[in-house]
């Protein structure tokens, strides 16, 4: 069995792509082999597995690699790639196809995963060909095995809040949320050298013991296990989030966001539509009060 997961990583696209892909090629029997493109900010030299650099993000690149390499399936997980492209590699190389999608997109694939907890596979219908086998919510929702192993153990409390806006936080956010809190909270950031803003992160810290900035951290669980807040997106993190019971407040920052936002204001946690520094500071002060 040969899998190859084609998807990308950048300071524009974010790392959130790769990352869960990790957790889904764990799941695989034989061979698992990546393709990507060499974009600025991206991650590769971090994925665990072979890498075929594609210089573009054309179908017939692609096919080319899944003939030479007899694939036995092809897992999509990209924005910029759509039905039209995975029917035109579907019929030129007959490999059985996985599509992740989180927006409710057109499909052909044989296999749907939408693993967010807020997936509702009925809004799948006419969106994939009639035999493609759904995979829709919580029980396929991917959770890195250090959460799994995390929540085994007992921390103490020693920061008030944490916060993770995505490893790129192409908006930066980041500073705007830290400019909001009242000094007196003991906060842990989490970032990537991916950040094109980590520069001006580090400059905004240095002089605020109050504050630790944690780069490229392989200790994510813990210091969420050990915080009372999060502060996050509403994304992959908060499947994470939630698995470890902390409390969170969710900033949306991309339309992709918008289901798992609605999901998550319908269920009735605290989530902002956009940054906004008064709601979040009152938030915060009627979490802390």
């Amino acid at each position: 069995m040969r899998t190859l997961i084609r998807s990308d990583s950048s300071s524009t696209i974010g790392l959130g792509h790769i990352m869960r892909d990790l957790v889904l090629a764990q799941s695989f029997e034989g061979e698992v082999i990546f393709a990507c493109q060499n974009l600025e900010g991206n991650i590769i030299a971090s994925i665990p597995y072979d890498v075929k650099v594609l210089q573009t993000n054309d179908a017939d690149e692609l096919i080319a690699l899944i003939k030479s390499l007899h694939v036995n399936l092809l897992v999509i997980d990209h924005y910029g790639i759509d039905a039209d492209f995975e029917r035109k590699v579907k019929e030129a190389t007959g490999v059985k196809i996985l599509s992740f999608d989180d927006t409710y997109q057109t499909h052909h694939c044989d296999i749907l995963l939408n693993h967010n907890i807020s997936a509702d596979k009925k809004r799948y219908k006419g969106l994939v060909p009639p035999r493609c086998e759904l995979r829709c919510g919580i029980l396929y929702t991917l959770i890195r095995d250090e959460f799994k192993e995390e929540k085994k153990q007992t921390r103490e409390k020693i920061y008030d809040i944490f916060i993770a806006m995505g490893g790129t936080d192409a908006s930066n956010i980041t500073l705007c949320i830290l400019k909001t809190l009242p000094h007196s909270l003991h906060v842990s950031v989490l970032t990537t050298s991916a950040n094109a803003h980590l520069s001006e992160l580090q400059n905004y810290v240095k002089d605020k013991p109050n504050i630790t900035l944690h780069v490229n951290s392989h200790e994510v669980a813990k210091l969420l296990h050990q915080s009372r807040l999060a502060v996050v997106t509403p994304s992959v993190m908060v499947h994470e989030v939630l698995f470890m019971e902390v409390p969170f407040i969710a900033i949306k920052v991309a339309s992709n966001q918008d289901d798992m936002f609605a999901y998550l204001q319908a269920q009735g946690y605290t989530v902002l539509e956009a940054f906004n520094d008064t709601l979040l500071k009152n938030e915060i002060q009627r979490l802390f009060q």
